[in-house]
């Protein structure tokens, strides 16, 4: 029987050093699981009320220190770090296994017909269009026409690639080089979607807070800085998959099974895909830290008027260091 808990846990913070990149594989490794998609709204509402009553000390007798930290792992999984709001299912991190397994599995599968490369190229563009809004720094809205470029212009850039090294490499490449057509469409497309889905951040800037969680400063810099970041991550979630599977399955698929199966090439792409994902989102995820520091020194390279602003405000110092959520 599990023992009640002696002591107050710290439910703000998470139980692994994020200050290190081990502690942060690991904290991701616990809230993208991607068993807790299943989680039903009752359930996650519970989770969250559950907390809540801990952080007030009334929680009800008897509860455990594995309860404690069951609901604060289901509520990082799919609560806004900023706003503490529901997010959808499929935007949350969480679903990066179920959802990206099936997209880079029929990227990589069916990319030979152009209608094929149109088709699973705008499907994923669209997921990744509702993960980077979803995961995006809630400071920073983003009105409907600036969602509507962002998307736009990712699927006609992930397109463009896409078709066009497609055609240019038909008669001049290998056809397993023809396989990493996808991910070079996918690379430029995150390159492309997340600034723009994002665009405010890099306008107005980011709040920025101090150690307390007190709003300081909106810095373009720090808004730069953060989105660099998301994209390199995002790429690197990819790359894994899309670039060792083709040259896997390049040599699977000579077997005389999959000769006479040629069904089950999709098939193991697509499982495969999950395998590689299972470890490249919490590691990619872990790169940088989501509470992005910065040192005000760096504010003078994008927001030296907002600087003098405040130091004219009678602000005349700010603190050494910085903090903002950087997004997933």
């Amino acid at each position: 029987m599990e023992k009640v808990m002696q002591s107050r846990i710290d439910v703000n913070k998470s139980p692994f050093d994020l200050s290190t990149f081990w502690g942060r594989v690991k904290h991701y490794a616990w809230v993208t699981d991607p068993r807790l998609t299943i989680l039903s709204t009752k359930q996650l509402n519970e989770s969250r009320d559950l907390l809540d009553k801990y952080r007030k000390g009334e929680e009800d007798p008897g509860t455990t220190e594995h309860e404690v930290r069951k609901a604060q792992q289901q509520y990082l999984s799919a609560f806004h770090p900023d706003t503490g709001d529901l997010q959808n299912v499929v935007g949350r991190m969480s679903f990066q296994v179920p959802g990206g397994m099936v997209l880079i599995g029929a990227m990589i599968t069916f990319y030979k017909s152009n209608t094929a490369v149109i088709f699973w190229q705008w499907a994923n563009q669209s997921f990744n269009a509702l993960v980077n809004y979803t995961n995006s720094n809630a400071t920073s809205e983003v009105n409907t026409k600036q969602l509507v470029t962002a998307y736009v212009s990712a699927t006609s850039s992930a397109l463009v690639v896409a078709l066009g090294l497609k055609r240019y490499l038909h008669t001049r490449a290998s056809p397993l080089m023809q396989r990493f057509v996808p991910f070079a469409a996918v690379a430029a497309a995150n390159a492309v979607n997340i600034p723009l889905m994002r665009q405010n951040e890099l306008l107005d800037g980011v709040t920025l807070m101090d150690e307390k969680g007190e709003s300081v400063i909106k810095s373009k810099y720090a808004a730069l800085k953060g989105i660099s970041q998301v994209v390199t991550a995002r790429i690197c979630m990819a790359t894994p998959s899309m670039t060792l599977l083709p040259v896997f399955m390049e040599r699977l698929e000579k077997t005389r099974t999959f000769r006479r199966h040629t069904w089950l090439g999709g098939i193991c792409q697509v499982l495969f895909s999950g395998m590689i994902l299972l470890v490249t989102v919490p590691v990619s995820c872990a790169i940088f830290p989501q509470k992005c520091s910065i040192s005000s020194d760096k504010l003078n390279i994008l927001d030296h008027k907002r600087v003098e602003e405040l130091k004219q405000a009678g602000r005349m110092t700010l603190p050494a260091t910085l903090y903002f959520n950087k997004g997933l």
